[in-house]
């Protein structure tokens, strides 16, 4: 074994102890973030949120009461943070966040975005060294695929706190299909590093794929906006109905942004990233046109982006119709998300095409 290949392979290891480590830390950041859920809600801010946002609601001023250090209290007003629904029917206040607003809960919450800094970093890390290993970009296969697209999905997330929104609430799921998705990609997706077939020697490697990982991210990012969107709209409109929640969405339903910045959030990341979708559909095609002598073929992962396009553009179609607002916007949006997946999973694992040469 030649020099550049003893360091090829001590590259590849190392790569692999990186992703292995990142999960460990992942699974720290994930009991942080199940702390900062449970202390939050056992808290006394938690087990009066739903008063006070009842006190909102009405329309009466709400005052809290800070103790001061000279034994007396000093009484503010309470902000008071409204939003519209996605139907103009209600006006709804955010939830306190996941930290049902105190100070033990927060206090997790930020040692879980801590720890999930930490094994970003470390999970970006295992990616580059991957690439150093094979000397190449790092998503020829679905392995790299994975690693990858995890770490630009946990990248953006950071990108959002960084920019001062409002999204710690969804660390919790971002981190478990995080976990998921790496533990798909090291023991089912595994492969050696390896050099590719001459078709993919080329710039658009780094072009087309990389647009393609980036879009996933966010477009996962918007799904399970959606998801939680739909859940926190079913918990507003049974409170709107004079129904009495289960324990679960008073404990965390409640903590959640309102239905309608919810709604508004999903919206704007789905269209913000759909002109890069459709920009990585074009670029595969001169790709093609570069590798195969055609820019379309009706190849299956050809047929599946575009069928994912049309979906997502069907969804910002039907967001900005008035009538296809709300519930009937969010579900095309899940639905498009589901084409995203299958034409990554389904297509690369039991479809066979052209776009099958880099195996798992």
């Amino acid at each position: 074994m030649n020099l550049a290949a003893a360091t090829n392979e001590n590259l590849a290891h190392t790569s692999n102890v990186l992703i292995y480590s990142s999960m460990a830390v992942y699974t720290l950041a994930f009991f942080a973030h199940i702390a900062e859920w449970v202390f939050g809600s056992r808290s006394k801010v938690g087990r009066t949120a739903a008063a006070l946002t009842g006190a909102e609601d009405a329309g009466a001023p709400v005052k809290v009461q800070v103790a001061q250090q000279g034994g007396g209290t000093a009484v503010l007003d309470r902000p008071k943070i409204i939003t519209r629904s996605a139907a103009g029917s209600r006006d709804v206040p955010d939830g306190p966040g996941a930290a049902g607003g105190t100070f033990k809960g927060d206090l997790y919450g930020r040692m879980a975005v801590s720890l999930t800094l930490l094994a970003f970093l470390v999970e970006a890390g295992g990616v580059v060294t991957r690439a150093l290993s094979v000397q190449r970009a790092p998503w020829g296969n679905m392995y790299e695929f994975s690693i990858t697209f995890s770490t630009v999905a946990v990248a953006a997330y950071l990108i959002l706190l960084a920019l001062k929104k409002n999204v710690r609430w969804m660390g919790l799921l971002l981190v478990t299909t995080v976990l998921l998705d790496l533990g798909i990609a090291t023991t089912v997706l595994y492969t050696s590093s390896d050099q590719l077939v001459p078709a993919l020697h080329s710039y658009w490697l780094w072009i087309h794929v990389s647009t393609a990982i980036i879009c996933g991210a966010v477009f996962y990012i918007g799904a399970v906006t959606t998801l939680l969107y739909l859940f926190r709209d079913s918990y507003e409109s049974k409170l709107a109905s004079g129904g009495q929640p289960g324990s679960f969405a008073q404990s965390v339903l409640s903590r959640l942004p309102a239905a309608s910045t919810l709604d508004k959030f999903s919206y704007r990341v789905n269209a913000a990233v759909f002109p890069l979708w459709t920009f990585t559909i074009i670029a595969g095609a001169i790709w093609a046109g570069d590798a195969w002598g055609r820019y379309w073929g009706w190849d299956p992962k050809e047929v599946w982006s575009f069928i994912t396009w049309v979906a997502y553009a069907c969804y910002l179609h039907a967001r900005a119709t008035a009538g296809w607002k709300g519930r009937k916007a969010a579900y095309l949006a899940l639905i498009a998300f589901g084409c995203w997946l299958f034409n990554y999973y389904g297509v690369n694992i039991f479809v066979t095409g052209k776009h099958s040469y880099a195996g798992v």
